[in-house]
């Protein structure tokens, strides 16, 4: 897994895996391969959402603690 990877590439990926999927592009024997790449991919996006959440939260507490001083 590319921890390097964006959530924009990360998403666009996965998009795409879906797409082929759905369209029946992808061989049974490339099936499990891209259901893998899409697990990794989805854990990539939930990592860095999950981040960025942190992230907002603890500043709108600091923005909240500095209002009331």
């Amino acid at each position: 897994m590319n921890e390097t990877t964006n959530y924009r590439e990360a998403f666009e990926e996965l998009q795409l895996i879906v797409t082929e999927i759905e369209n029946g592009e992808i061989s049974v024997d490339e099936l499990s391969e891209k259901v893998k790449r899409a697990t990794q991919l989805i854990r990539i996006c939930k990592l860095k959402l999950s981040s960025t959440e942190e992230d907002v939260n603890r500043i709108l507490k600091d923005l909240e603690a500095a209002g009331s001083d």
